[in-house]
Protein backbone atom coordinates (compact mmCIF):
# COMPACT_ATOMS: atom_id res chain seq x y z
CA UNK A 1 0.00 0.00 0.00
CA UNK A 2 1.62 3.41 -0.72
CA UNK A 3 1.29 6.17 1.31
CA UNK A 4 2.05 9.95 0.66
CA UNK A 5 2.29 12.82 3.50
CA UNK A 6 0.31 15.49 3.15
CA UNK A 7 -0.92 18.93 5.51
CA UNK A 8 -4.00 20.31 5.44
CA UNK A 9 -5.77 23.46 7.64
CA UNK A 10 -8.71 22.78 9.10
CA UNK A 11 -10.08 25.08 7.20
CA UNK A 12 -9.38 23.24 3.87
CA UNK A 13 -10.84 19.32 5.45
CA UNK A 14 -14.16 21.26 6.88
CA UNK A 15 -14.65 23.49 3.52
CA UNK A 16 -18.06 21.97 2.84
CA UNK A 17 -18.73 20.20 5.93
CA UNK A 18 -21.69 18.26 6.27
CA UNK A 19 -23.30 16.51 9.33
CA UNK A 20 -25.99 13.95 8.32
CA UNK A 21 -27.84 14.07 11.47
CA UNK A 22 -29.66 10.65 10.44
CA UNK A 23 -26.23 9.15 11.55
CA UNK A 24 -25.94 7.65 7.59
CA UNK A 25 -23.50 8.13 5.04
CA UNK A 26 -23.03 11.61 4.16
CA UNK A 27 -20.53 13.15 6.21
CA UNK A 28 -18.38 15.56 3.83
CA UNK A 29 -15.20 17.87 3.52
CA UNK A 30 -12.46 19.43 1.41
CA UNK A 31 -15.50 21.00 -0.66
CA UNK A 32 -17.07 17.84 -1.38
CA UNK A 33 -14.18 16.00 -2.28
CA UNK A 34 -13.52 13.87 1.27
CA UNK A 35 -16.00 11.73 2.22
CA UNK A 36 -15.68 11.95 6.36
CA UNK A 37 -17.85 8.53 7.05
CA UNK A 38 -17.69 5.86 4.61
CA UNK A 39 -20.11 3.48 4.58
CA UNK A 40 -17.33 1.04 6.47
CA UNK A 41 -16.38 3.74 9.02
CA UNK A 42 -18.16 3.78 12.64
CA UNK A 43 -21.08 6.15 13.63
CA UNK A 44 -19.52 9.51 15.22
CA UNK A 45 -19.34 8.58 18.85
CA UNK A 46 -17.68 11.39 20.32
CA UNK A 47 -20.50 13.54 20.93
CA UNK A 48 -20.46 13.51 24.91
CA UNK A 49 -19.52 16.79 25.39
CA UNK A 50 -16.01 14.90 26.97
CA UNK A 51 -14.05 13.58 23.72
CA UNK A 52 -15.33 15.87 20.96
CA UNK A 53 -14.71 19.22 23.72
CA UNK A 54 -10.95 17.63 23.98
CA UNK A 55 -10.27 17.64 20.15
CA UNK A 56 -11.64 21.43 20.03
CA UNK A 57 -9.53 21.98 23.12
CA UNK A 58 -6.45 21.10 21.81
CA UNK A 59 -6.63 22.82 18.61
CA UNK A 60 -7.17 26.33 20.59
CA UNK A 61 -4.26 25.21 22.59
CA UNK A 62 -1.83 24.31 19.84
CA UNK A 63 -1.73 20.79 20.77
CA UNK A 64 -0.91 18.09 18.42
CA UNK A 65 -4.25 16.14 16.86
CA UNK A 66 -2.46 13.26 15.81
CA UNK A 67 -1.84 11.18 12.28
CA UNK A 68 -4.76 11.47 10.20
CA UNK A 69 -5.19 9.07 7.33
CA UNK A 70 -7.33 9.08 4.08
CA UNK A 71 -7.83 6.33 1.54
CA UNK A 72 -7.42 7.75 -2.50
CA UNK A 73 -11.17 6.72 -3.69
CA UNK A 74 -12.07 6.11 -7.27
CA UNK A 75 -13.15 8.97 -9.50
CA UNK A 76 -9.97 11.42 -7.60
CA UNK A 77 -11.75 11.52 -4.18
CA UNK A 78 -10.59 11.06 -0.08
CA UNK A 79 -12.35 8.76 2.46
CA UNK A 80 -11.06 9.06 5.79
CA UNK A 81 -10.24 6.05 7.23
CA UNK A 82 -8.73 7.14 10.70
CA UNK A 83 -9.69 10.57 12.38
CA UNK A 84 -13.27 10.80 11.38
CA UNK A 85 -14.21 11.41 14.86
CA UNK A 86 -11.56 14.34 15.26
CA UNK A 87 -12.77 15.59 11.80
CA UNK A 88 -16.25 15.44 12.81
CA UNK A 89 -15.67 17.17 16.22
CA UNK A 90 -13.74 20.10 14.24
CA UNK A 91 -16.65 20.31 11.89
CA UNK A 92 -19.32 19.94 13.98
CA UNK A 93 -17.56 22.80 16.13
CA UNK A 94 -16.86 25.20 12.85
CA UNK A 95 -20.60 25.01 11.62
CA UNK A 96 -21.83 25.93 15.21
CA UNK A 97 -23.41 22.14 15.63
CA UNK A 98 -21.10 22.02 18.88
CA UNK A 99 -20.31 23.96 21.73
CA UNK A 100 -17.27 24.10 24.64
CA UNK A 101 -17.20 25.75 27.86
CA UNK A 102 -15.05 28.83 28.17
CA UNK A 103 -13.13 29.72 31.83
CA UNK A 104 -16.47 31.25 32.80
CA UNK A 105 -18.40 28.60 32.59
CA UNK A 106 -20.21 29.83 29.52
CA UNK A 107 -21.09 28.07 26.34
CA UNK A 108 -19.43 29.16 23.42
CA UNK A 109 -19.78 28.50 19.42
CA UNK A 110 -17.32 28.93 17.02
CA UNK A 111 -19.04 31.86 15.58
CA UNK A 112 -18.64 33.61 19.11
CA UNK A 113 -15.55 33.07 19.17
CA UNK A 114 -12.57 36.07 18.64
CA UNK A 115 -11.53 36.20 14.85
CA UNK A 116 -7.98 35.58 16.37
CA UNK A 117 -9.21 31.98 18.03
CA UNK A 118 -11.27 31.18 14.84
CA UNK A 119 -8.01 31.77 12.94
CA UNK A 120 -6.08 29.88 15.10
CA UNK A 121 -8.24 26.92 14.86
CA UNK A 122 -9.50 27.35 10.92
CA UNK A 123 -5.82 28.31 9.31
CA UNK A 124 -3.19 27.87 12.14
CA UNK A 125 -4.17 24.05 13.11
CA UNK A 126 -2.72 21.59 10.47
CA UNK A 127 -3.86 18.12 10.23
CA UNK A 128 -1.16 15.80 9.10
CA UNK A 129 -2.27 13.57 6.59
CA UNK A 130 -1.10 10.38 4.89
CA UNK A 131 -2.72 9.52 1.94
CA UNK A 132 -3.58 5.72 1.18
CA UNK A 133 -3.60 4.03 -2.36
CA UNK A 134 -3.76 0.77 -2.72
CA UNK A 135 -6.43 -2.39 -3.49
CA UNK A 136 -9.69 -2.68 -1.82
CA UNK A 137 -8.38 -5.83 -0.07
CA UNK A 138 -5.20 -3.56 1.11
CA UNK A 139 -7.33 -0.51 2.49
CA UNK A 140 -9.85 -3.15 4.17
CA UNK A 141 -6.61 -5.11 5.47
CA UNK A 142 -5.14 -1.79 6.97
CA UNK A 143 -8.62 -0.54 8.82
CA UNK A 144 -9.17 -3.88 10.12
CA UNK A 145 -5.93 -4.23 11.67
CA UNK A 146 -4.39 -0.82 12.32
CA UNK A 147 -4.40 0.55 15.93
CA UNK A 148 -6.82 3.48 15.77
CA UNK A 149 -6.06 5.99 18.62
CA UNK A 150 -8.97 7.05 20.82
CA UNK A 151 -12.03 4.85 21.64
CA UNK A 152 -10.89 1.30 19.36
CA UNK A 153 -13.59 -0.18 16.95
CA UNK A 154 -15.45 -3.29 18.41
CA UNK A 155 -16.30 -6.50 16.35
CA UNK A 156 -19.24 -5.11 14.64
CA UNK A 157 -17.31 -2.20 13.50
CA UNK A 158 -14.08 -3.77 11.92
CA UNK A 159 -17.13 -6.34 10.19
CA UNK A 160 -18.71 -3.30 8.55
CA UNK A 161 -15.12 -2.17 7.52
CA UNK A 162 -14.30 -5.54 5.98
CA UNK A 163 -17.42 -6.64 4.08
CA UNK A 164 -18.81 -3.15 3.08
CA UNK A 165 -20.87 -2.34 0.54
CA UNK A 166 -24.86 -2.39 -0.24
CA UNK A 167 -25.90 -4.64 2.57
CA UNK A 168 -24.06 -2.74 5.18
CA UNK A 169 -25.28 0.82 4.26
CA UNK A 170 -28.91 -0.52 3.94
CA UNK A 171 -28.34 -2.61 7.34
CA UNK A 172 -26.81 0.44 9.37
CA UNK A 173 -29.76 2.89 7.99
CA UNK A 174 -32.15 0.86 9.77
CA UNK A 175 -30.11 -0.43 12.74
CA UNK A 176 -27.55 2.33 13.58
CA UNK A 177 -30.10 4.65 13.38
CA UNK A 178 -30.80 6.74 16.66
CA UNK A 179 -33.58 8.27 14.72
CA UNK A 180 -35.47 5.19 14.20
CA UNK A 181 -38.64 4.92 15.75
CA UNK A 182 -38.63 1.85 16.67
CA UNK A 183 -35.58 1.72 18.87
CA UNK A 184 -37.17 2.54 22.12
CA UNK A 185 -39.16 -0.68 21.79
CA UNK A 186 -36.30 -2.55 20.63
CA UNK A 187 -33.63 -1.23 23.85
CA UNK A 188 -36.00 -3.39 26.21
CA UNK A 189 -34.57 -6.58 24.51
CA UNK A 190 -30.83 -5.33 23.10
CA UNK A 191 -28.27 -3.96 25.25
CA UNK A 192 -26.08 -1.89 23.99
CA UNK A 193 -25.53 1.29 21.67
CA UNK A 194 -27.06 2.08 18.49
CA UNK A 195 -24.16 4.17 17.61
CA UNK A 196 -21.60 1.62 18.54
CA UNK A 197 -23.59 -1.01 16.17
CA UNK A 198 -25.03 -2.98 18.94
CA UNK A 199 -28.38 -3.38 17.62
CA UNK A 200 -27.11 -4.23 14.36
CA UNK A 201 -24.89 -6.64 14.95
CA UNK A 202 -28.13 -8.38 17.49
CA UNK A 203 -29.98 -8.23 14.30
CA UNK A 204 -27.05 -10.55 12.39
CA UNK A 205 -26.69 -13.01 15.15
CA UNK A 206 -30.13 -13.43 15.40
CA UNK A 207 -30.50 -14.03 11.59
CA UNK A 208 -27.17 -15.95 11.11
CA UNK A 209 -27.71 -18.55 14.49
CA UNK A 210 -24.60 -16.38 15.43
CA UNK A 211 -22.71 -16.16 11.86
CA UNK A 212 -22.09 -13.04 11.35
CA UNK A 213 -19.13 -12.80 9.66
CA UNK A 214 -19.83 -15.40 6.75
CA UNK A 215 -23.81 -14.03 6.85
CA UNK A 216 -21.98 -10.56 6.38
CA UNK A 217 -19.85 -11.94 3.28
CA UNK A 218 -22.82 -13.92 1.36
CA UNK A 219 -24.82 -10.77 1.55
CA UNK A 220 -21.91 -7.98 0.87
CA UNK A 221 -23.82 -6.74 -2.63
CA UNK A 222 -27.67 -8.00 -2.02
CA UNK A 223 -29.46 -4.46 -2.75
CA UNK A 224 -32.06 -5.25 0.28
CA UNK A 225 -32.06 -6.64 3.94
CA UNK A 226 -35.55 -8.35 3.68
CA UNK A 227 -34.25 -11.89 5.45
CA UNK A 228 -32.69 -9.82 8.30
CA UNK A 229 -35.37 -7.26 9.06
CA UNK A 230 -38.15 -9.64 8.81
CA UNK A 231 -36.49 -11.86 10.65
CA UNK A 232 -35.29 -9.19 13.38
CA UNK A 233 -39.09 -7.90 13.91
CA UNK A 234 -40.59 -11.84 14.12
CA UNK A 235 -38.27 -12.44 17.67
CA UNK A 236 -39.48 -8.89 18.65
CA UNK A 237 -42.90 -9.50 18.23
CA UNK A 238 -43.15 -12.98 19.70
CA UNK A 239 -41.08 -11.94 22.40
CA UNK A 240 -44.14 -9.35 22.94
CA UNK A 241 -46.89 -11.91 22.64
CA UNK A 242 -45.13 -14.52 25.05
CA UNK A 243 -44.46 -12.11 27.98
CA UNK A 244 -46.43 -9.61 28.31
CA UNK A 245 -44.53 -7.31 30.30
CA UNK A 246 -41.36 -5.61 29.70
CA UNK A 247 -38.77 -6.06 32.55
CA UNK A 248 -35.65 -4.87 33.26
CA UNK A 249 -33.92 -8.34 33.51
CA UNK A 250 -34.67 -8.98 29.73
CA UNK A 251 -32.37 -6.54 28.20
CA UNK A 252 -29.19 -8.44 26.68
CA UNK A 253 -30.69 -12.20 26.41
CA UNK A 254 -29.99 -14.59 23.80
CA UNK A 255 -33.46 -14.09 21.99
CA UNK A 256 -31.98 -15.05 19.06
CA UNK A 257 -31.56 -18.75 20.79
CA UNK A 258 -34.52 -18.47 22.63
CA UNK A 259 -36.92 -17.93 19.44
CA UNK A 260 -35.28 -20.89 17.24
CA UNK A 261 -35.90 -23.03 20.88
CA UNK A 262 -39.27 -22.25 21.76
CA UNK A 263 -41.03 -20.10 19.43
CA UNK A 264 -43.03 -23.39 17.94
CA UNK A 265 -44.53 -24.02 21.36
CA UNK A 266 -47.69 -22.51 22.32
CA UNK A 267 -47.69 -20.43 25.85
CA UNK A 268 -50.56 -18.88 27.46
CA UNK A 269 -49.75 -14.71 27.99
CA UNK A 270 -51.60 -14.88 31.26
CA UNK A 271 -50.37 -17.97 32.55
CA UNK A 272 -46.96 -16.51 31.84
CA UNK A 273 -47.51 -12.63 33.31
CA UNK A 274 -48.83 -14.57 36.39
CA UNK A 275 -45.58 -17.13 36.73
CA UNK A 276 -43.26 -14.07 35.99
CA UNK A 277 -44.70 -12.21 38.96
CA UNK A 278 -44.64 -14.86 41.02
CA UNK A 279 -41.06 -15.58 40.64
CA UNK A 280 -40.30 -12.01 41.00
CA UNK A 281 -41.87 -12.33 44.56
CA UNK A 282 -39.92 -14.95 45.61
CA UNK A 283 -36.85 -14.07 48.25
CA UNK A 284 -35.20 -17.09 47.09
CA UNK A 285 -34.28 -16.55 43.20
CA UNK A 286 -31.16 -14.93 43.01
CA UNK A 287 -31.08 -14.64 39.01
CA UNK A 288 -33.86 -12.80 37.51
CA UNK A 289 -32.53 -13.24 33.74
CA UNK A 290 -33.15 -16.60 33.99
CA UNK A 291 -36.66 -16.96 34.82
CA UNK A 292 -37.82 -16.31 30.85
CA UNK A 293 -36.05 -19.41 29.67
CA UNK A 294 -37.26 -21.02 32.90
CA UNK A 295 -40.70 -20.58 32.07
CA UNK A 296 -40.30 -20.90 28.29
CA UNK A 297 -39.05 -24.49 29.15
CA UNK A 298 -41.83 -25.36 30.81
CA UNK A 299 -40.45 -24.39 34.53
CA UNK A 300 -38.05 -27.56 34.95
CA UNK A 301 -34.46 -26.36 35.08
CA UNK A 302 -34.19 -24.75 38.58
CA UNK A 303 -30.09 -24.28 37.65
CA UNK A 304 -31.55 -20.84 35.33
CA UNK A 305 -32.89 -19.08 38.52
CA UNK A 306 -29.91 -19.78 41.12
CA UNK A 307 -31.88 -20.61 43.99
CA UNK A 308 -30.61 -19.40 47.26
CA UNK A 309 -28.83 -22.05 48.81
CA UNK A 310 -28.85 -23.36 52.84
CA UNK A 311 -26.40 -21.25 54.29
CA UNK A 312 -23.47 -22.66 56.31
CA UNK A 313 -25.26 -21.75 59.73
CA UNK A 314 -28.17 -23.66 58.69
CA UNK A 315 -26.60 -26.61 57.38
CA UNK A 316 -24.20 -27.12 60.91
CA UNK A 317 -27.75 -26.69 63.11
CA UNK A 318 -29.64 -29.19 61.29
CA UNK A 319 -26.74 -31.42 61.17
CA UNK A 320 -25.99 -31.47 64.57
CA UNK A 321 -29.90 -31.59 65.37
CA UNK A 322 -30.24 -34.76 62.74
CA UNK A 323 -26.85 -36.34 64.45
CA UNK A 324 -27.84 -36.41 67.72
CA UNK A 325 -31.21 -37.88 67.78
CA UNK A 326 -29.82 -40.55 65.08
CA UNK A 327 -27.58 -41.61 67.60
CA UNK A 328 -29.96 -42.11 70.11
CA UNK A 329 -32.35 -43.92 68.38
CA UNK A 330 -29.59 -45.64 66.66
CA UNK A 331 -30.21 -45.39 62.95
CA UNK A 332 -28.70 -43.11 60.62
CA UNK A 333 -28.57 -39.78 60.89
CA UNK A 334 -29.29 -39.66 56.77
CA UNK A 335 -33.17 -39.95 57.68
CA UNK A 336 -33.00 -42.39 54.11
CA UNK A 337 -30.61 -44.52 54.54
CA UNK A 338 -32.14 -44.66 58.34
CA UNK A 339 -35.56 -46.64 56.52
CA UNK A 340 -33.65 -48.73 55.02
CA UNK A 341 -31.93 -52.03 55.00
CA UNK A 342 -28.72 -51.46 53.43
CA UNK A 343 -25.18 -51.47 55.61
CA UNK A 344 -26.15 -47.69 56.02
CA UNK A 345 -29.37 -47.94 57.97
CA UNK A 346 -27.37 -46.77 61.15
CA UNK A 347 -24.05 -45.15 59.43
CA UNK A 348 -23.44 -41.86 61.25
CA UNK A 349 -22.39 -39.67 58.10
CA UNK A 350 -19.79 -37.07 58.35
CA UNK A 351 -21.04 -33.32 57.82
CA UNK A 352 -18.86 -33.21 54.82
CA UNK A 353 -20.76 -36.46 53.34
CA UNK A 354 -23.41 -34.88 53.65
CA UNK A 355 -25.88 -32.45 51.31
CA UNK A 356 -28.69 -29.86 52.50
CA UNK A 357 -32.00 -30.95 50.95
CA UNK A 358 -35.17 -29.10 50.87
CA UNK A 359 -37.94 -31.40 52.53
CA UNK A 360 -40.63 -30.01 50.51
CA UNK A 361 -38.99 -28.87 46.69
CA UNK A 362 -38.78 -25.72 46.09
CA UNK A 363 -40.82 -26.19 43.02
CA UNK A 364 -43.42 -27.29 45.05
CA UNK A 365 -43.49 -24.25 47.41
CA UNK A 366 -40.72 -25.27 49.64
CA UNK A 367 -39.13 -22.14 51.38
CA UNK A 368 -35.05 -22.15 51.89
CA UNK A 369 -35.59 -22.08 55.56
CA UNK A 370 -34.58 -23.75 58.68
CA UNK A 371 -37.35 -25.55 59.42
CA UNK A 372 -37.84 -27.12 55.53
CA UNK A 373 -33.83 -28.46 55.41
CA UNK A 374 -32.97 -31.63 56.03
CA UNK A 375 -29.40 -33.57 55.37
CA UNK A 376 -29.45 -36.03 53.44
CA UNK A 377 -26.02 -38.47 52.32
CA UNK A 378 -24.95 -36.95 48.68
CA UNK A 379 -26.32 -40.64 47.21
CA UNK A 380 -29.72 -39.93 48.31
CA UNK A 381 -29.65 -36.36 47.78
CA UNK A 382 -28.72 -36.61 44.35
CA UNK A 383 -31.14 -39.51 43.69
CA UNK A 384 -34.08 -37.34 45.21
CA UNK A 385 -34.03 -35.13 42.89
CA UNK A 386 -37.20 -32.87 42.62
CA UNK A 387 -39.25 -34.99 44.56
Amino acid sequence: MKTTLKTYTVGEVCEGFVYNELEGRGLYGLSGRLTIQPEYQRNYIYADGKKDVAVIQSALHKYPLGIFYFNKAEGGGLEVLDGQQRITSLGRFVTNKLAIINDDGIPQYFASLSRELQNRILNDTNLLVYECEGTEDEIRKWFETVNIAGVPLNTQELLNAVYSGEFVTLAKQEFSNSQNANVQKWSAYIAGAVNRQDYLECALKWVSKDNVEKYMSLHRHDNNIIEMKTYFNCVIDWIGSVFTDVETEMRGLEWGRLYETYHSQPYNAQEVHRKVNELYGDPYVKNRKGIFEYILGGCVDKRLLDIRIFDEATKRAVYKKQTTEAIAKGKSNCPLCAVGHSANSEKIWKQSEMDADHVTAWSKGGATSIENCQMLCKTHNRAKGNK
